[in-house]
């Protein structure tokens, strides 16, 4: 099983618990790590038999840039349920960062990870 990391998807949206950030679009950064076979990829040289970062990626920022949930979590877990359409493989490991918190002297960031073997059914309305 090979994996893949794409890393520093800058989006940006309006995901927060506070009410500015329910309005106000900040920085996001998404960081995927996909587990997929890509023996015939490292054999045959073709772009067919791989995953299409171009296409991964707009996928992304495009769920990203549309979102407006209160909780990374729930962002997170939006992203996550785009595997089921996407071809990603079987394992998916999801990271959201929100660089710049609204919380006061706090200089540090906010990140989830959602690691899934399968998608969770039901746990988000898409």
């Amino acid at each position: 099983m090979d994996c893949i990391k794409l890393t520093g998807i800058r989006c940006c949206s309006c995901v927060g618990y506070l009410p500015k950030e329910q309005v106000l679009a900040q920085w996001l950064e998404v960081n995927l790590r996909l587990w997929l076979d890509l023996a015939p990829a490292s054999q045959r040289d073709r772009l067919e038999d791989t995953l299409d970062y171009r296409n991964t990626i707009a996928t992304v920022k495009h769920r990203v840039n549309t979102a407006n949930f209160a909780l990374i979590e729930r962002l997170a877990e939006a992203i996550a349920r785009l595997r089921r359409r996407a071809e990603w493989g079987k394992q998916v490991k999801i990271r959201v960062t929100k660089p710049y918190a609204p919380i006061l002297d706090f200089g540090g960031k906010i990140k989830h990870e959602n690691h899934s073997t399968q998608i969770r059914l039901g746990a988000i309305a898409m």
